[in-house]
């Protein structure tokens, strides 16, 4: 492979390699989990990480493997593939990088990292710019073992730290396919009121708590009208329903042209081949995004917020 002409680098998340590779022009090599492309860099929802701008260094030691990195900036995470030991070997010789797990709500904003990884014992591959300021695009939290009832809990803390926004007392928020209640678990988390929709119970540890509401019904029934005829607003609508992303979408245009909520976290979900021409879509909504959070499995989260996700 010429290092020359890898233009752009995209990590995929665990398993879904061949997902992310379907949508992206240019492949030339893939290696484990690391994709390599020819292209600029390519807005792809898919990777977990993205290297906009990797350059290739002849290397002639460890020491000046690492050295070069320096030059580049400070903080370096790695991605091996091969050289395990070599590339470890260069790691700890760069600045240590503290990646303990984040307590949620966290204020932390990371530095900017680069990645970095070996093609072979004297070629360097790095990238200084890449789309995230986490490990890997690996985001961890310190987890609560006995609050929420389930671990859906830990997607709605990423989405939020990336969001670097969340609801705060005295917000109105919308839990759409609610159940067992590990999203209203953390909205309840945040001080804010809750009203969750599903067809299914929450757990009797989150229905009890404080401001939190519950209907049994089809989630896709609840329409902005019935808030229009009360006069209300709505601050945070969260949906995590198990649906075809086309189902999705036609409910959640009518609440995005109704002007009533002004923030959204949904999850667009799979079963299978990703539904592209749906994903396209929700991208297309105007001041909204669509990324893979590390937590998300075969599914994508969509973002529509007074303020840009990081």
């Amino acid at each position: 492979m010429n290092a020359a002409a890898i233009k752009s680098a995209y990590l995929a998340p665990e398993g879904l390699q061949e997902t992310l590779i379907k949508g992206l022009d240019g492949v030339i090599a893939v290696h484990d989990r690391l994709v390599f492309s020819s292209q600029p860099p390519q807005d792809t929802c898919w990777a977990q990480n993205i290297w906009r701008n990797p350059q290739a260094h002849r290397i002639n030691s460890i020491s000046d493997a690492a050295k070069k990195l320096r030059a580049m900036q400070q903080n370096w995470c790695l991605y091996s593939y091969r050289l395990h030991r070599r590339a470890q070997l260069i790691l700890e010789k760069l600045p240590a990088v503290k990646c303990a797990p984040l307590s949620f709500p966290s204020s932390v904003s990371p530095p900017p990292l680069g990645s970095f990884t070996l093609l072979d014992e004297n070629t360097l591959l790095a990238s200084a710019e890449c789309s995230s300021r986490f490990p890997n695009g690996e985001v961890h939290f310190v987890e609560d073992k006995v609050g929420p009832p389930n671990r859906a809990y830990l997607k709605l803390y990423e989405a939020l730290t990336l969001a670097a926004a969340a609801p705060r007392p005295g917000d109105f928020c919308i839990d759409a396919g609610g159940s067992p209640g590990g999203w209203a678990w953390v909205i309840h988390r945040c001080g804010a009121e809750v009203l969750s929709i599903d067809r299914a119970p929450l757990a009797s540890s989150v229905a009890e708590l404080r401001g939190v509401s519950f209907q049994k019904r089809d989630a896709f029934t609840l329409l902005p009208a019935e808030f229009q005829a009360q006069g209300r607003r709505v601050d945070w609508l969260f949906a995590d329903v198990i649906c075809y992303p086309e189902k999705l979408y036609q409910w959640i245009t009518k609440w995005v042209a109704a002007g009533i909520c002004a923030n959204f976290i949904c999850t667009i979900k799979f079963k299978g081949e990703p539904d592209r021409a749906t994903v396209a879509k929700f991208s297309a909504i105007a001041d909204s995004r669509v990324l893979h959070l590390f937590h998300n499995k075969n599914e994508l989260t969509w973002f529509k917020l007074n303020s840009p996700v990081a």
